[in-house]
C-alpha cells in the first residue's frame, strides 16, 4: 500500500503532478506513454549526484516508512541518523541542479536516476 504525504494522495500520485503528465518531458523527467502511464526519461549521467550504497538505502527505507523513525527501526540506525542521511542527499540533488526539498520530490529523483521504479511501489 504506498504511503501518503500530503493528505490523501501517494507518492506515485504526487511524482505524476511534480512531473507533469500533460506534455512531453526532457531528459531526467517523467513522460506519459499511449496508455497514460508514466514513462521514465532517465537523467543524464552528469546530473545524476553520487549517492553511496547506504544513502540510497536510507533513502529508499525512508521514501517506503511513514515516518524517519520508522525507517530508523528498521535499518538499526538513530533518527538523526536518517535525517543526517537525507540531509546529506538534498545537498547533493541541490548541488547537481536537481533540489529535492520535499519527500515527494527526493522519491521523483529516485525513480528518475533508476533507484527505484514505479513498479516498486
Amino acid at each position: 500500500m504506498p504511503h501518503s504525504i500530503r493528505g490523501h494522495r501517494s507518492l506515485v500520485q504526487e511524482a505524476a503532478i511534480i512531473t507533469g503528465t500533460d506534455r512531453p518531458a526532457p531528459p531526467g523527467r517523467s513522460a506519459p506513454t499511449p496508455t497514460g502511464r508514466l514513462r521514465v526519461v532517465p537523467a543524464p549521467a552528469s546530473r545524476r549526484p553520487r549517492l553511496s550504497d547506504r544513502e540510497i538505502e536510507v533513502m529508499l527505507t525512508w521514501l517506503r516508512a511513514e515516518s524517519k523513525q520508522e525507517a530508523a527501526g528498521e535499518l538499526f540506525i538513530s533518527v538523526s541518523t536518517v535525517s543526517t542521511h537525507i540531509s546529506r542527499i538534498r545537498v547533493k540533488y541541490e548541488s547537481a541542479g536537481r533540489p529535492a526539498t520535499s519527500k515527494s520530490s527526493l522519491f521523483v529523483r529516485a525513480i528518475q536516476d533508476g533507484y527505484a521504479t514505479l513498479d516498486d511501489w
